[in-house]
This record gives C-alpha cells, structure tokens and sequence, in this order.
C-alpha cells in the first residue's frame, strides 16, 4: 500500500511517499494538510570570510529552515515586497541550488556572521538539533528589532488530551511532563524573551501504510500548507510583540473522518484498510477564532473537505 506522510509541519500525498515495492496509490501528488501547530550571494560571506557586509533593505527577511514551509512564507513574501532580499539559513548545502533557483540566498548555519535582519522567521523543526531554545536564541540574535520575528511552534504544549476544545488562552502542560513539550515550552520562552511572536499548531510525524495502529477516533487539526505561510506572512507583515497565536482551519477531524474523506474524494486507487489501535492518546479540537479576528486572517482552504472537493 501506499504511504500518508507528515514532512516536517504537515502531512502531504505523493508517489515520492510510496514504497518502491507498492502498487502506485495515488493518481497524482496531492498536498494534504495537516495539524500545524509553525529557513548568498548578497549576504556576502563564507564559512571562512565575514568580511564585507552586505546592506540590508528595511524589508529583508532571514528564514531559519526554508523547507516546504519556508519556501511558501519566501514566495508570498516576495510577492508583498518585491524589491526584498529573502536569506535562508540551512543545516546542510544539499538543496543550496535549488534554494537559489527560488530566489533565495542560502547559507550555512556555521557560516559566522554579525548580519541582523528586520524579519527573521524560524521554521526549523526541534529533530534537526540538540539545542533547539539555543538555535532559536541565536536566530533571534540575527533580528534587527525593526520589523518582526516569528518562531512556528505546535500546539502539544496545550494541555488537552481528551479530544476537548482548545483555544489561544488554554493553559499550557507543566514542564516536566514530557521531554517534547518541555522542548517546546523552553524555545517559545526565549522568542518571547525577545518579544517575537510564537505561532502554535500540529506538528508531528504522522506515517501509515495500509493498516494504522492507532485509535481512529483521535482528533487532528488541519491546516494548508498555503494558509500556514499566509498566516505567518500576516503576522510578519504586522509587526506584534510578545503574542502567541494558533493556525488551524477550524474543522478538526478524527483520523477516521480524514481518511473517509480521501476515499470519498476518489482521487486515489486503493481504499485505506483502517485502524487497529484501541489505547493511545487523543488530540484536541483547535479553534483560531481569536487568531483570526486580531489579525484580519482568514485560510484560503476553509477545510480539509474544500480542499479534496467534497462534501463533509
């Protein structure tokens, strides 16, 4: 069978996510959502060199982790500002290449440099480094305090594991309750030590093949990639302080519901066979309302049924 795979913040359908030995399952590459809940030449420098610094415009951004995520933030970014200078900030040189054949200016993360930008956005997930509040203190070292600086979090550190309503003011677990969340808590307190502003949703690793051992009723929260980056363009562009926020579409749906929902969309060749799992932990039903009324945002998918072209 095939795969449904989350990279990095949200889940996404393609070929690239079947096994080499499986029939093909999909008809085409379908970009799937999922729960959110937030990476040079004209830079001037080397891995060995620091020397002449580069100007920076007053619309200039840094993306710390320009991934899927990164790269839709640099598009609609461009398309605000299309003068601006866009740097992304990368753990390896593999995809260098094609950073730059999108516009934007790569560089090595242990490339040294004194360079600050007006807007800095850090969308590096905590799996790529063993200090991640230190990563994130050191990107928001790299801001100007000019314009904004917004770190893309999830939304595990909401206390609510019952498949219960959560919103922007609900309380967030203890630290200590478990190493992933503490991760979480410690790196959103260093960006609101520098008074950027944290954007919450889903972020976790979801993988299945065929059969899931997983409880199907547990509850997911949607979000499009598009409406991710819009979102956090939104908050960028508005230069906040301090705010925590939450990206979600608003429709959580059971696992269940998402997979009849693809089945129901016909845009697949098999049927997924179902889950088994009778114990694991439930979720939590995201709700944005606040988000959304604060900042004038609203998603470009309103749900995860509007995007497959169906009815709930």
């Amino acid at each position: 069978m095939g795969t449904i795979s989350c990279v990095s913040n949200f889940i996404f359908l393609s070929k690239n996510s079947i096994s080499p030995s499986s029939q093909p399952f999909f008809k085409k590459p379908i970009p799937i959502f999922q729960s959110f809940n937030f990476s040079s030449s004209s830079l001037q420098v080397s891995a060995s060199s620091t020397s002449g610094k580069a100007m920076v415009g007053e619309n200039d951004l840094l993306i710390v982790g320009p991934g899927v995520l990164g790269r839709l933030v640099a598009e609609k970014w461009r398309e605000e500002h299309p003068g601006c200078q866009i740097y992304g900030q990368t753990v390896t040189t593999d995809h260098h290449n094609e950073l730059i054949s999108l516009g934007i200016n790569p560089f090595f993360k242990e490339t040294k440099t004194d360079q600050k930008f007006p807007y800095v956005i850090f969308c590096a997930p905590p799996s790529k480094t063993p200090d991640y509040a230190g990563d994130i203190r050191l990107a928001a070292l790299s801001w100007n305090g000019e314009g904004s600086f917004v770190f893309t979090s999830s939304s595990a550190p909401y206390d609510c594991n019952d498949n219960g309503p959560c919103d922007e003011d609900t309380p967030t677990v203890p630290i200590g309750r478990s190493p992933r969340t503490d991760t979480l808590l410690k790196a959103e307190k260093v960006v609101l030590e520098f008074d950027g502003c944290v954007v919450r949703g889903a972020h976790f690793y979801w993988l299945h093949k065929g059969t899931v051992d997983a409880r199907p009723d547990h509850i997911l929260n949607l979000i499009h990639y598009e409406d991710a980056a819009s979102l956090s363009v939104t908050i960028l562009k508005k230069k906040l302080r301090g705010r925590i926020f939450l990206g979600c579409d608003n429709h959580p749906l059971s696992r269940q519901e998402v997979m009849d929902l693809v089945d129901k969309s016909g845009k697949f060749d098999k049927k997924f066979q179902g889950f088994t799992g009778t114990s694991d932990p439930l979720g939590k039903k995201l709700n944005n309302s606040n988000t959304r009324k604060e900042l004038g945002w609203e998603p470009k998918y309103p749900s995860f049924a509007h995007f497959l072209g169906v009815s709930e």
